[in-house]
């Protein structure tokens, strides 16, 4: 068996290292909060933006057929319905295969763009949804580093 002993400098240089973790602690909890908060904000301002737009899913949709679109399922879901009824209305040509005099380049057109916006609000609530999970992990890993630094004060 060995006898350890602290000397005053060693003392030193493990308070100051709890301090450095104390801090590192807090900021990353912060960090984390501010993402937490973020994404949260986020999800809550896209979600209030497609509601106000006041689109339902087609009833003929796999998926939440005559819901509002409010999500990013029911979106989802919206997304690949205007996708089969412009290909439908295009008889399966996309709108680049579509002669430029074909009237119903345009509708395939706007089906096109209102998908991309729905895929948009789609990846929005996924980057939310990761922004509020690692702010969440950074919160209590700054907890844990903030309480781990009082464990081990000198």
């Amino acid at each position: 068996m060995s006898n350890t002993t602290t000397t005053p400098a060693a003392a030193e240089v493990t308070s100051s290292g709890n301090g450095f973790v104390k801090i590192s602690g807090i900021i990353i909890a912060v960090i984390g909060a501010i993402m937490l908060i973020g994404g949260a904000s986020t999800w809550v301002l896209v979600q209030n933006s497609l509601a106000d737009e006041r689109i339902t899913v087609a009833e003929d949709a796999d998926w939440f057929a005559n819901q509002e679109v409010n999500g990013p399922l029911t979106a989802y879901s919206e997304a690949l319905i205007i996708e089969q009824h412009a290909l439908e209305t295009s008889e399966g040509k996309t709108y680049a295969e579509l002669d430029r005099e074909d009237p119903r380049r345009v509708v395939v057109m706007n089906g096109s763009f209102l998908r991309a916006s729905l895929f948009t609000s789609v990846l929005a609530f996924g980057v939310s949804a990761m922004a509020m999970g690692v702010g969440l992990m950074q919160v209590l890993g700054g907890l844990a580093l903030v309480k781990l630094s009082k464990q081990h004060q000198v």
